[in-house]
């Protein structure tokens, strides 16, 4: 068996049709897992799962208890259990200064990168306790930890899932539970469009790398952290920034 093996195990990844969460199912996938291919967008969920060995395409709106709810169901009968859930679906939201974000945008952004982590980690917890084994992985941002201008409710919601992250892992620590964060600096995805080349400029020129990172790069960080390897690091945010982490 080779490192990081995933034969025989369960992922569902949301977000995965496109970008970073692509990239994290491609990745779990040629290590040996069966991946649910998890996105709001039907169709190119199902384009990528049908590119991916072992891969099976699921709607999901993490928005909705109910949605996130069919979804896991849906995971659990099509593989029999869940062994690995990577939070990924996200969304930048508004690029504005504060007093140009309105409070509508801001719920949005909030439901999105906050409550659907929370409602699709709640969702799948209880299979995880009781088979004993799971990993929990959740994309949060450098943003959230140093903020990024003009991104207040992105930088405000990824700082809230590490302190997600740090405070479910402690409640699962002794049941062979392992719940971790990643911290992206400015990875070159389609979500980019969302944002001004200022903005992007910005990112970019904090990185001692000189480059936005790679959805494969990232997905390779993953890979350790939804593995049996990872079996003494939880509660933890792993920053892929390129050097520009400094904490």
């Amino acid at each position: 068996m080779g490192f990081f093996d995933l034969t025989g195990q369960t992922a569902i990844v949301t977000g995965a049709a496109t970008g970073i969460g692509e990239a994290i199912a491609r990745r779990l996938s040629a290590a040996g897992a069966s991946v649910a291919v998890a996105d709001i967008d039907e169709a190119a969920a199902a384009a990528t799962a049908a590119q991916i060995p072992n891969a099976f395409p699921v709607y999901i709106d993490i928005t909705s208890a109910d949605s996130v709810s069919k979804a896991v169901n849906a995971v659990v009968a099509k593989f029999g259990k869940i062994d690995i859930l990577v939070n990924n679906a996200g969304t930048a939201g508004k690029v504005a200064t504060l007093v140009d974000q309105t409070e509508d945008e801001w719920r949005r952004v909030i439901d999105i990168n906050l409550m659907g982590v929370f409602l699709c980690t709640r969702a799948v917890m209880p299979l995880l306790r009781k088979q004993g084994y799971g990993r929990v992985v959740t994309l949060a941002s450098i943003a959230g930890k140093e903020g990024n201008p003009n991104m207040s409710a992105y930088s405000a919601t990824k700082a809230a899932v590490i302190g997600f992250t740090k405070s479910v892992a402690k409640e699962v620590a002794t049941e062979n539970i392992c719940v971790n964060s990643v911290s992206p600096a400015v990875v070159q995805t389609k979500i980019l469009d969302q944002l001004t080349p200022q903005q992007v400029s910005y990112m970019t020129d904090k990185i001692p790398m000189r480059r936005t990172g790679k959805p494969e790069e990232i997905a390779a960080v993953v890979h350790f952290l939804v593995s049996p390897d990872c079996s003494f690091v939880t509660g933890q945010c792993y920053d892929a920034s390129g050097g520009r982490a400094t904490y």
